[in-house]
């Protein structure tokens, strides 16, 4: 299997899709909004949203590439995701926390604590969660899963998962509980793992928490050949919901959602030609794992 080179984070949002990318890409260097897909009437059917109007909109932030959906309120993003921000200096570092923070909530106030001399966790005012250290890291933003309620304890499980899952991959750092800190003795406190070479962080807590993962943030993984398709499919859907899986998204057994995707449906879905987009849409929204084979008769028509 071929090292898979980008996760992508993917957030969901009601419709202002447009409105957070613009505005995230404003806040750092080596960022930029790419070119949009728009709703056909296929997808504009199922999804309940304005025939023409965005649909998803490709975005980079120090370098590392997102996707915003409007997709309307069905889901809601929750701390369970964060992403981690390292911030070099404390003059960027008050930049970034005054910027996401206008309109937004404190989760933990912007201060010095025994594991960092500044550190802060907020949601911002689309509720996205942000947390910002005074640190440098060789990634600038890493996606930060934290596993509650009756994920709590299964960070370590996850992570020894994912790194058998996606090549080139590894655990790079556990730090855990000891005993009488604020969680379960042995679980992790803070873990660093690489998958295909991108950096994310997992953390357990027992502390009670009226939130989990769901699809507002999923990982879109790009994959070159149906077999990469098959493979992921197979190795991170055991255990998970069988009925959140549909148009290439899975949830795994922890409840983290997964876009098996071949990258061959985006140029498809931006193809000028509306007749062809239309079929593809039309074929991609009965399958739940995607076929490339039936997506490419569909656009050949």
């Amino acid at each position: 299997m071929a090292i898979v080179r980008q996760i992508t984070p993917f957030l969901w949002f009601d419709n202002q899709a447009e409105e957070a990318a613009r505005f995230y890409s404003s806040l750092f260097a080596q960022s930029g909004v790419g070119g949009d897909v728009r709703y056909n009437q296929e997808a504009a059917n199922v999804s309940g949203r304005p025939k023409g109007s965005v649909m998803t909109v490709p975005f980079r932030l120090a370098g590392q590439g997102f996707v915003a959906l409007n997709g309307g309120p069905a889901f809601h993003f929750t701390p369970a995701i964060s992403f981690f921000i390292a911030c070099d200096t404390e003059h960027e570092m008050d930049n970034l926390w005054r910027n996401l923070s206008a309109g937004g909530s404190v989760l933990m106030p912007f201060q010095k604590y025994p594991f960092s001399e500044k550190f802060g966790w907020l949601q911002d005012k689309y509720g996205l969660s942000w947390q910002l250290n005074l640190a440098s890291r060789t990634q600038k933003i890493t996606p930060f899963l934290l596993f509650v309620g009756e994920q709590n304890s299964k960070a370590e499980e996850a992570m020894k998962l994912y790194t058998s899952v996606f090549k080139g991959s590894q655990i790079v750092r556990v730090e855990r509980f000891a005993q009488k800190e604020q969680g379960d003795e042995g679980t992790v406190k803070h873990g660093v793992f690489s998958l295909g070479g991108q950096d994310f962080m997992a953390m357990d807590s027992n502390l009670a928490h009226n939130f989990t993962f769901n699809e507002a943030v999923s990982f879109l993984v790009n994959c070159e050949s149906q077999e990469e398709v098959d493979y992921y499919w197979k190795r991170l859907s055991p255990g998970g919901d069988e009925k959140a899986q549909q148009c290439g998204w899975l949830k795994d057994r922890y409840g983290v959602s997964w876009q098996i995707v071949p990258s061959i449906l985006q140029n498809m879905l931006q193809d000028k030609d509306p007749n062809k987009v239309a079929r593809v849409t039309e074929a991609f929204l009965k399958m739940k794992k995607f076929d490339i084979a039936a997506l490419k008769k569909a656009y050949e028509g």
